[in-house]
């Protein structure tokens, strides 16, 4: 992610989170997609008077080493906000949602940069966790010009 993009995303990703009510000690979710915006995050609360840590989620457990499928400062009994870069089928939440309360976490609720509007957020729901996101596709596609909707931009 950019510099910019960082400056941007964590600041409103906290502001989210704050908003919703969730009271989180660490932030993150499935490599690689949610890397950059729990790192942002976590910067972001940095100097406020409650940080957050923030985490990532191996796809799978490492072979060698210690075998973690955790890394980072998450802690067992941590109150997690699980973060999506974008939803579509709310696997990769979900895998994540798995991974930390299996490590002891326990999920106050996931937050998107992007909720592609495919399903995935009525999955995450189903299952009890609430989602928020940033952005939502319809809102994303109302600000594109109707040539690049179509492809007409692309040459497609």
């Amino acid at each position: 992610m950019s510099p910019d993009g960082l400056a941007l995303i964590g600041p409103l990703g906290l502001e989210a989170i704050r908003e919703a009510g969730w009271q989180a000690d660490s932030v993150g979710g499935l490599t690689l997609g949610a890397d950059p915006i729990a790192y942002a995050i976590a910067y972001a609360s940095a100097t406020t008077g409650a940080p957050v840590r923030a985490f990532t989620v191996r796809k799978e457990a490492k072979s060698h080493g210690t075998g973690r499928l955790i890394e980072g400062p998450f802690r067992p009994g941590d109150s997690v906000v699980v973060i999506e870069d974008t939803i579509t089928t709310g696997s990769s939440a979900l895998r994540a949602i798995d991974a930390v309360s299996a490590g002891g976490g326990s999920i106050v609720g996931v937050l998107a940069l992007v909720d592609r509007e495919e399903g995935g957020r009525e999955a995450i729901e189903a299952q009890g966790h609430r989602v928020i996101s940033l952005a939502r596709a319809k809102e994303i596609m109302a600000t594109m010009p109707a040539a690049s909707v179509r492809g007409e931009a692309r040459g497609d």
